[in-house]
């Protein structure tokens, strides 16, 4: 479970203007990622636009990010789904060598109750052989992943070892962190709460921003989790705005913007997502120029 602290990046997939997957876009993201000091790469979450990928498409692109990688950082992939059984059937027909942990949203669209979602997670983690980490983000599925639902998960299932938490509840998070075993970690899946989260005793995050800024975010994490809360400070304010931007027209067009403004990969994303407005983007490009 050490693998997966610190900062771990959900990467964009990069599109070609003809919206192909732009493999040389994403082969040069995974060198820039692991040249800047992350600890970890998450493939296929809502970050890499995985809802509009073929099954193909994701059979390639796993594939093309694990012989980049060559066993330089530990890979999670993104298994999810509103189906269960649909969800438990990948689990038994996909091949996860070279994968090191699962990421798997809690159930979108039908709005389980909380019961509901322990069962769905019941029956993930009797279908894995990698460890899981829960994905809770209300903002997408419409329903919460309740703490004590967490946290019973977290007590009845030994390969359940991780909640990446985007409800935007610091009280949540920290009564999660305050009950669930002391071996089981909380990640930020909020960029903007990742120090107050690890200042609460939280193991980190799974960054959007940091696919761009992974030095700089990934030392404020590293500074936080070794207790230097002045660095830390200092970056999580640097990069406090530009979080900002780079969510307030979605995710991931406001970081593909920012990658194509630093010359990394283009900004193309598939629909029905769009490009930032060219207001939100000088925005972005002004504040690069001023990093």
């Amino acid at each position: 479970m050490k693998k997966f602290k610190g900062t771990g990046v959900a990467i964009v997939t990069p599109f070609n203007e003809d919206k192909s997957v732009d493999y040389k876009g994403l082969e040069k993201l995974v060198e820039h990622l692991i040249a800047n000091g992350i600890n970890y790469l998450v493939v296929q979450g809502t970050t890499g636009e995985s809802v509009t990928l073929s099954k193909q498409e994701k059979e390639e692109t796993l594939a093309f990010i694990i012989k980049i990688n060559n066993g330089r950082l530990p890979i999670v992939l993104g298994v999810g789904g509103n189906c269960t059984s649909t969800v438990v059937e990948a689990f038994k027909s996909t091949d996860f060598t070279g994968v090191d942990a699962i990421l798997s949203v809690s159930p979108y669209y039908n709005k389980p109750t909380q019961e509901g979602i322990y069962q769905h997670y019941k029956a993930v983690a009797a279908a894995s052989k990698l460890p899981i980490i829960l994905y809770n983000v209300p903002g997408r599925t419409s329903s919460n992943i309740l703490a004590e639902t967490t946290v019973r998960l977290a007590k009845d299932f030994d390969n359940i070892i991780a909640v990446k938490e985007a409800s935007g509840s610091l009280e949540q998070c920290m009564e999660i962190i305050n009950t669930a075993p002391s071996d089981f970690l909380v990640i930020s899946g909020d960029d903007a709460l990742t120090l107050p989260m690890i200042a609460s005793g939280g193991h980190g995050v799974i960054s959007v921003l940091a696919n761009a800024f992974p030095k700089g975010f990934s030392g404020m994490v590293g500074s936080a989790l070794t207790n230097d809360m002045d660095t830390a400070r200092d970056l999580h304010y640097k990069y406090f705005s530009m979080i900002d931007l780079l969510f307030c027209e979605g995710n991931p067009a406001g970081v593909k913007a920012a990658l194509k403004d630093l010359g990394i990969i283009g900004d193309a994303v598939r629909l029905p997502l769009v490009n930032v407005s060219e207001k939100t983007n000088n925005s972005i490009k002004d504040l690069i120029t001023s990093y």
